[in-house]
């Protein structure tokens, strides 16, 4: 009878997907439902990666990571690095037809930073000058965004910040329509300007885009994208096998099959991301308020061996902080495997074998690295308790400081040294905006300072790796990989990237073979 009904489920899965295509579509699958489509309010993944299909800003990445004009046909800095000037494109429009202008520009960072608006991301947008005093209600306008003609944007900066036009290529710059944004289903109903339009959405079932033919860089390629929502991984990966999902983010749990299939495995992509998986260190409190035992703890685990067997090769190991497509030089090096060495510093360290608490997530690769972790740190002399919380409880956890050691990456917002160096490493962001091991270095916050106003890109990338090799020898951290991203596709689907940044994918190259 179990049999019976596992086929009778399966067959009703075949017929109830394969015929529902939509013509002409490629399918994807996100794994939870976006929380919004309203760019100045998205803060998760899957709604950023919408967002980018449906909207654009003065500026965006190319796939090699450099910043490209998109609706600012060009720009000029400044000789004192603080006034971006922006010219912008003839004939854009948005969806209800009307042209784009440097006013609606002026409209939509206003309205990120708001008080009344209350949106997640005016970081963004916080160093333009005036900014502050408008977000605390004292002034009617932001000083510092100007509109001296119909296509003429100016931004001028409290002061000068070097990767300001990496942060203008994120989802909360993007250009909105005034008339359409005070819609109160706007986050559900969106408009804007991009090669894309939202057909349908179903909650918690799929969201369906329809290409514009009328987009100022041409129409896309592929007339529709579907999204079907499914958390499930098996289920994402019984549809992959039924032809109804043609791009799929592989799960950890099917990478090694796929790989290994002879037959499937050419139809793989991988690329390593913009992020650092790490071991935080406590540097309040007893005993890794002392550097000797921070660094014992790099030369205690054999990183190459975890990511090569419980982490099945999903990754490259890191020789510092920053990924090396966002490096200049060549990088400080991680801790090699030296056991003795470790054991070595922590008796200079004047540790006495008290209980230290790790704390993890639950999820149960997390919890695995984390038992090898444990063994390698017992081996070396340490008492290591592993503790497991819940996402939310993990994180209130690690803002109050209460444990000694943790798990966690990081990933970048936008592709500059400086945002994993100023987020994670500098003394202002303690607490809930980055700085979770409690790390304060002068000189490094000096360093990473000095490099976010210099724009000479030479004496920038030496500010710099001064800051990341001063990092690595205070050893808050212990940088484990940077983890790869596994896609496979369908044979039919020609033109997909791995992208870095969800921003890059326009879903303009995408294209489908036609199938007999």
């Amino acid at each position: 009878m179990r049999l019976c009904a596992i086929a009778l489920l399966l067959c009703s899965i075949i017929a109830c997907s394969s015929d529902n295509r939509e013509k002409g579509a490629i399918y994807f699958r996100l794994n939870a439902n976006p929380t919004t489509l309203d760019p100045g309010l998205i803060v998760d993944v899957s709604g950023a990666t919408i967002a980018a299909k449906l909207f654009n800003g003065l500026v965006k990445l190319d796939r090699n990571l450099q910043i490209v004009p998109d609706i600012a046909e060009r720009w000029t800095v400044s000789d004192d690095g603080r006034t971006y000037t922006f010219y912008l494109k003839k004939g854009v429009r948005f969806l209800n037809g009307r042209k784009v202008t440097a006013r609606d520009f002026k409209f939509s960072f206003e309205r990120i930073l708001s008080p009344e608006f209350r949106s997640p991301v005016t970081w963004v947008l916080q160093r333009i000058d005036g900014a502050e005093e408008y977000m605390q209600g004292k002034v009617k306008e932001v000083k510092g965004i100007e509109v001296p003609g119909e296509r003429i944007l100016r931004l001028r900066l409290k002061e000068p910040f070097s990767p300001f036009l990496g942060l203008l290529t994120m989802t909360a710059a993007y250009v909105v329509p005034e008339e359409e944004a005070s819609r109160p289903d706007f986050s559900t109903n969106p408009s804007g300007t991009g090669p894309y339009i939202l057909k349908r959405w179903i909650h918690n079932n799929e969201i369906v885009l329809k290409g514009r033919e009328d987009y100022f860089e041409g129409a896309p390629r592929v007339k529709k994208i579907v999204y079907r929502i499914i958390p499930e991984d098996l289920t994402a990966l019984t549809e992959f096998e039924l032809s109804n999902i043609d791009v799929l983010n592989l799960p950890a749990s099917a990478i090694k099959k796929y790989v290994q299939d002879k037959e499937k495995n050419r139809w793989i992509l991988s690329q390593a991301g913009l992020n650092i998986y790490y071991l935080g260190l406590n540097c309040s409190r007893p005993p890794f308020d002392n550097p000797l035992m921070r660094q014992a703890t790099g030369y205690a685990i054999d990183r190459h061996r975890i990511l090569n067997t419980i982490y099945e090769k999903r990754g490259i190991i890191a020789d510092g902080i920053i990924p090396p497509e966002l490096r200049t030089w060549k990088g400080p090096g991680g801790f090699n495997y030296n056991p003795e060495k470790a054991k070595e510093l922590i008796k200079k360290s004047g540790y006495r074998g008290e209980p230290l608490l790790f704390y993890v997530t639950q999820d149960q690769e997390v919890i695995d690295i984390a038992e090898v972790i444990q063994e390698y740190l017992r081996k070396a002399g340490l008492n290591i308790k592993i503790r497991q919380l819940e996402w939310s409880a993990y994180k209130e956890a690690l803002i109050k400081g209460e444990e000694h050691l943790f798990w966690l990456s990081w990933w970048a917002d936008y592709p500059d040294p400086e945002n994993f160096l100023y987020p994670l490493f500098h003394s202002s962001n303690i607490g809930a905006r980055g700085n979770r091991t409690i790390y304060k270095n002068t000189e490094v916050d000096r360093l990473i300072e000095a490099g976010s106003r210099e724009l000479d890109k030479k004496r920038r990338s030496l500010f710099y790796e001064r800051a990341e090799r001063l990092i690595m020898k205070d050893a808050p951290v212990i940088p484990f990989w940077h983890k790869k991203d596994f896609f496979i596709v369908q044979p039919w689907i020609k033109g997909f990237e791995i992208v870095p940044v969800y921003s890059i994918d326009k879903g303009t190259g995408y294209e489908i073979e036609i199938r007999s």
